[in-house]
């Protein structure tokens, strides 16, 4: 019988990261690839150099819908078969009070955000089922997934769409055995949240909400990712894990 470490291994699995190129997206792939698995880590602008041992960059962008297909064909030419897990890092984000919330940026997010990961999930899926592949896809949720914060109303739709696409694909394929859950990020600093690390009180006042009194670093995501995406939560399916150092709990 194996031991319970053995079942957080990732050994031989085939695993898509979408944003895969830097931020947390890079350090997801990173934490995959340490705990076995193949990566290809898809961006628009993806580095020259591989990234770890066990991951391939691949030039793609996923807001561009009709080109899924081909990105996951040249996914899996990479892995060498079907992908076993999809980690959907991809993101973009828009800071503007709601009544000035332009159109083209309200689009421009969910199209990023909320369609283009669901495309990606559903011709993944399709794949799996056709091959009796059972495997995890894993959205990437956020704060705003259970609660409101202002000035970033295209964002908070996206990501509590989200949950609603994470649970109803989880229903659709469980007998199949794929499993479908979503990973919470709380405050991080990246692109999306730069502004607000440059703004001293800002950042002040993020702190002072945290209980553990620290922001998030990359690798702070890879425990609870490879969880997800591994043996170690095959009765897990549907479900927000969220690695906020307490924000949601208070």
């Amino acid at each position: 019988m194996s031991g319970i470490l053995d079942r957080f291994s990732l050994d031989g699995r085939r695993i898509l990261v979408t944003g895969g190129s830097r931020g947390l997206g890079q350090a997801m792939a990173r934490g995959l690839a340490q705990a076995g698995a193949q990566v290809v880590a898809v961006a628009r602008t993806p580095g020259h150099d591989e990234i770890d041992s066990g991951i391939r960059n691949l030039a793609g962008d996923v807001a561009n819908t009709a080109a899924i297909p081909t990105l996951v064909d040249e996914a899996e030419k990479m892995l060498g078969g079907t992908v076993d897990s999809v980690v959907h890092a991809a993101g973009v984000q828009h800071r503007a009070a709601a009544v000035d919330f332009p159109l083209d940026e309200w689009e421009r997010v969910v199209r990023i955000n909320l369609t283009a990961p669901f495309m990606l999930s559903q011709e993944v899926g399709r794949r799996q089922l056709t091959a009796g592949v059972e495997g995890s896809h894993v959205f990437v949720a956020s704060l705003t997934s259970t609660l409101g914060l202002p000035n970033i109303a295209a964002y908070a739709a996206t990501k509590s769409g989200v949950m609603g696409i994470v649970r109803s694909l989880a229903v659709e394929w469980a007998a199949q055995g794929i499993r479908v859950n979503a990973i919470g990020p709380g405050y991080f600093r990246t692109a999306l949240t730069e502004n607000l690390f440059q703004n001293d009180e800002a950042r002040e006042g993020l702190l002072k909400r945290i209980p553990q009194k620290r922001f998030g670093n990359p690798d702070d995501l890879s425990g609870a990712l490879v969880y997800l995406a591994s043996n170690a939560s095959a009765y897990v399916t549907g479900q927000l894990l969220m690695v906020d150092g307490g924000w949601t709990a208070a």
